[in-house]
This record gives structure tokens, C-alpha cells and sequence, in this order.
């Protein structure tokens, strides 16, 4: 499945065979073979770089990309025969949430994938790559802030259209979300707040109350390290003595607080919905049916439950007339206070009926690599967001649709 050639196999491809239980390891030594034959193989190190990270091997795999980025700093996903469009990402140096997942959206597309890592403190370029497009795939993150405001000054110079303004995608942290979308209509969010860590100690050592760092706060709250990603860290807080276990257990300078809203059902479960805006218009990508308040899709046991499945393509099979009816007007207002071209939410209702919006960003993981004979009624929901992103580019750079 490794090319013996220099190719990049890419991020879509080497997850999906990790997601399939596909042993990794002859991939590594196929792919160390391939750059130790030959050190300009950037590309072998790339994807050595994200096969390590899949394996939970962060450094490691970050230091292989850090040596294929000193070799070269494009790279390409080629399309599915001629090339319709160009797309170029801009991207920047990091692990696997760093910048948004576009080979998963573009896989067996007619769309070419350019790939053009920047490094923050280097100047931007003024020429770009032959491209017809260009997307700003870096997401939000405080590593990669002077690299947003380098780009926004100088996407106008480009001449080529800009997908996802970087002075648009920096609105996304979890401090700004809340600042947009307060008091929206049909929109629950709740006030989060950026905590140094010695904040959050004086809780439980020297009785601080929670309203002073949390101006609607009351326990308990939820409280994650800045800058973590997929639940690392994500813990709920039940009183104030409880903080310091937590932060005994949980390294971290500063953290996001705010306050638990519990968003069960009648029946006492708790569901999560990941929605995709593409060019504003919201498509569902998955649902996540579980006892516990904290969803991940893999860890809702969703695999194991014919019943969650049923649920989740009944949302899917009816998202126009349900789910996407009762918060049309919530996640129109979404669309328009972001202003962003692509943009992933992830929400739950509300028991009065509210979209409760715990996150949106930029690079979430959309995917069709669910297994069809477990999630047949997937395949047709995720080839519409992809169809709807290609879509948006051919309007953009005026290809034939």
C-alpha cells in the first residue's frame, strides 16, 4: 500500500488503515527503508511522520516532519485522473489537528491537493505555487496566532480566491466563539474564560469562589488544558476542592473553564452531533449517543449498538426536516458570524430546545471511513459534503461543476 517510489501516500490513506486494524508497522520499516536510501525522500518522512503520530508516538513523529520540512516544504496529493482544479492548502508545522484534514474531503476527487507548509516567523511568501485556489488549512491555536496575522495581510496580494480568511478562522478559539455567539437566538454557550494555573489552585487552597474567574460560574464547570484537543485533559470539575486532584493529575500553564451544562435526554443519555457548514449550508457528519456526558464518536459505543446506529441515521436520513429545521435560524447565525467558507461544529440540544454549541473549528477530522456493512446509511451523507465542497471550489475558481 506504500509506493516504493517517492509519492505521498497521505494523511487519509494512512488513517483509514489504521482505522481498519491494518498492522502499521511494515508500513514504518517500508517507509525508513525509502528515506534512508534516500535522504531527499521527503515524502517517505511526511508520512512517517503521520503513520508515528497514529501510533501515539507525537515526538517522534513531529521530529520526521520537522526533517522532511528542511528537505521540502510543498507537497502533493494528486487527483483521480485530470486535474479540474488546483487546490492549494496553506498549512503549517504540527500534529495531526494542526491544520484542516483536506485529503479526506478531496480523496478520489477531480481536485489536485497542493500542500504548502509555512513556518511561523518566516515571512510569507508573495508568490504562491500554480494553483487555481488557495485554503487556509491552519486552525486555530495560540502556536500558530503571528502566522493568522502574517497571512491576513497578505492573501490580497495573492490573485488567487482565499477559502477560509485566516482573520476569520482566529475567531474560532474556545473565548471568541463564546464573544460571537452570546446571546444569539436559539444558540446556548456557555461564557468560557482563559485561567492561569495559579487561579485555579487558589479554589480549593484558598477558597477563591468560582465567580470571580467565571462570571456565570457555578459548579461544576469543565476545565481543559489551552491548546488540547479530543478530550486531553477535558475533565469536569464537581466543587472547588476537587480542582486540586485535577490539577495534580493534569499538566498545563493555563486552562478553559466554564460551566457544565447538562444536556441529557428523557432518557438519560447524552447526544453529540458534529455538523459541517460548507459554504454555510450545515450537512451532519456523525452522532454520538452515550451514558457519559464527555462524547467522543469512537468511545460511544456506537460500533456495539444497533439501536445508537438507528438513531444516528434517523438524524442523518431526516437532518433537512429534524434536527436541521429546529436550528436553522441558530445555525444560519453560526455561518454568518464566523464567515468562514468551511467550518466544523460540534453541539448537543439543549432540554428547552437550544443548539448548545460546545466547539467550532476548523480542523476536525470528516471522514467516510466508518465500515459500510456496520454504517451503510453513512456512504451517501459524507460523498454530500464532500460533492458540496468540491462544489464550492469550482464556484470559487469557476471549473466546471
Amino acid at each position: 500500500m506504500v509506493d516504493d517510489g517517492i509519492s505521498l501516500v497521505g494523511m487519509a490513506r494512512l488513517m483509514k488503515m489504521a482505522f481498519d486494524g491494518i498492522d502499521l508497522a511494515p508500513i514504518a520499516v517500508k517507509l525508513i527503508a525509502r528515506a534512508s536510501a534516500d535522504e531527499q525522500d521527503a515524502e517517505a518522512l511526511m508520512d512517517l511522520s503521520t503513520l508515528l503520530q497514529l501510533q501515539g508516538k507525537r515526538e517522534v513523529g513531529l521530529a520526521a516532519q520537522a526533517h522532511a520540512l528542511k528537505i521540502k516544504r510543498l507537497y502533493e496529493l494528486p487527483a483521480r485522473g485530470e486535474a479540474a482544479i488546483r487546490l492549494l492548502a496553506i498549512m503549517a508545522p504540527g500534529d495531526l489537528m494542526t491544520n484542516t484534514p483536506l485529503p479526506f474531503l478531496l480523496e478520489d476527487s477531480d481536485v489536485s491537493l497542493g500542500m504548502l507548509y509555512l513556518l511561523p516567523g518566516e515571512p510569507i511568501p508573495s508568490e504562491l505555487p500554480v494553483c487555481d485556489a488557495v485554503f487556509i488549512a491552519v486552525a486555530e491555536s495560540d502556536s500558530v496566532r503571528g502566522l493568522h496575522r502574517g497571512l491576513a495581510g497578505s492573501v490580497g496580494s495573492w490573485g488567487r480566491p482565499v477559502l477560509n480568511l485566516p482573520d476569520r478562522i482566529v475567531n474560532t478559539s474556545r473565548t471568541q466563539a463564546y464573544q460571537l455567539l452570546d446571546a444569539a437566538a436559539g444558540v446556548s454557550i456557555p461564557m468560557t474564560t482563559r485561567t492561569p494555573r495559579d487561579a485555579l489552585e487558589r479554589l480549593s487552597i484558598d477558597g477563591l469562589a468560582i465567580g470571580e474567574l467565571l462570571s456565570d460560574g457555578v459548579f461544576p464547570v469543565i476545565v481543559r488544558p489551552v491548546n488540547s484537543h479530543a478530550g486531553r485533559g477535558l475533565a469536569r470539575v464537581d466543587a472547588a476542592h476537587d480542582m486540586a486532584a485535577y490539577l495534580q493529575a493534569t499538566a498545563g500553564d493555563e486552562f478553559f473553564i466554564s460551566r457544565f451544562i447538562d444536556y441529557r435526554g428523557e432518557d438519560g443519555l447524552f447526544r453529540k452531533y458534529r455538523i459541517v457548514l460548507v459554504d454555510s449550508v450545515p450537512y451532519p457528519a456523525h452522532m454520538g449517543v452515550s451514558a457519559h456526558w464527555m462524547i467522543h464518536y469512537l468511545n460511544a459505543g456506537m460500533t456495539d449498538s444497533a439501536s445508537k446506529r438507528a438513531e444516528e441515521e434517523a438524524f442523518m436520513r431526516d437532518f433537512a426536516h429534524g434536527f436541521g429545521r429546529r436550528h436553522a435560524e441558530a445555525l444560519r447565525t453560526v455561518a454568518e458570524r464566523f464567515g468562514l467558507d468551511y467550518l466544523v461544529i460540534d453541539c448537543a440540544e439543549t432540554p428547552d430546545g437550544e443548539l448548545l454549541v460546545f466547539e467550532v473549528c476548523t480542523g476536525a477530522v470528516v471522514h467516510a471511513m466508518d465500515p459500510p456493512d456496520l454504517f451503510p446509511y453513512k456512504p451517501p451523507h459524507m460523498a454530500r459534503i464532500f460533492d458540496a465542497f468540491r462544489a464550492m471550489l469550482a464556484r470559487a475558481t469557476g471549473a466546471l461543476p
